[in-house]
């Protein structure tokens, strides 16, 4: 069964088919008719589910959506759902980085604590739905190192590591993801709606 993942991002198109593998999974780039889709809601959840629907109703097909962040919190939380807009310009990472370092640059490297947070949302055409939610605690390091992944990887550090997302291989970073949590706890909610 063909599911068309909701991202044009290269990067996490090859990371849920390595996560999500013995599914066919495509990108919207097979759907230029639908647009970009407004992240509206104040949530993951929602803004997962929103894209979800959105490419379920313009594809007629089965539809996977996440939305993630990083939350910080000495910031309360934030960029949080505006992980990938922060500086103002979607998917700028090098601006969203430079900013957050700025903003938390007199904060003490013990006081550094975040996760990442993915909420992954599967809907079908029919309007059914279904999310899950995944998280990775860590912490923040005020020098990027690695150049593996995408975003904040080069400053995060997981909680039990020295190295930052960054500096893991895809395979480890799939194991331990906020990303790869949900979306293996996805998995059998996509196996059992497609086979019902």
């Amino acid at each position: 069964m063909r599911i068309v993942l909701a991202t044009r991002n290269a990067g996490k198109i090859a990371e849920l088919r390595r996560i999500l593998s013995g599914f066919d999974i495509v990108g919207l780039e097979e759907f230029p008719s639908i647009g970009e889709i407004a992240e509206t809601g104040v949530t993951f959840e929602e803004n997962a589910l929103l894209k979800a629907h959105a490419v379920a109703q313009g594809s007629g097909l089965p539809a996977v959506a996440d939305d993630s962040g990083l939350c910080v919190d000495v910031l309360g939380g934030m960029p949080g759902v505006f992980s990938a807009r922060w500086s103002g310009r979607h998917g700028d990472d090098q601006a969203n980085l430079d900013l957050l370092l700025a903003q938390v640059s007199d904060v003490p490297a013990g006081k550094l604590t975040a996760h990442f947070a993915c909420a992954a949302a599967l809907a079908l055409p029919s309007g059914e739905s279904r999310v899950v939610e995944g998280a990775l605690q860590g912490h923040l390091i005020s020098a990027r190192r690695g150049s593996n992944g995408f975003g904040y990887d080069p400053i995060f550090v997981p909680d039990g590591e020295e190295r930052t997302t960054a500096e893991l291989s895809p395979e480890e970073k799939d194991a331990i993801s906020h990303r790869g949590r949900a979306f293996r706890a996805l998995a059998p909610l996509v196996r059992e709606l497609l086979s019902s």
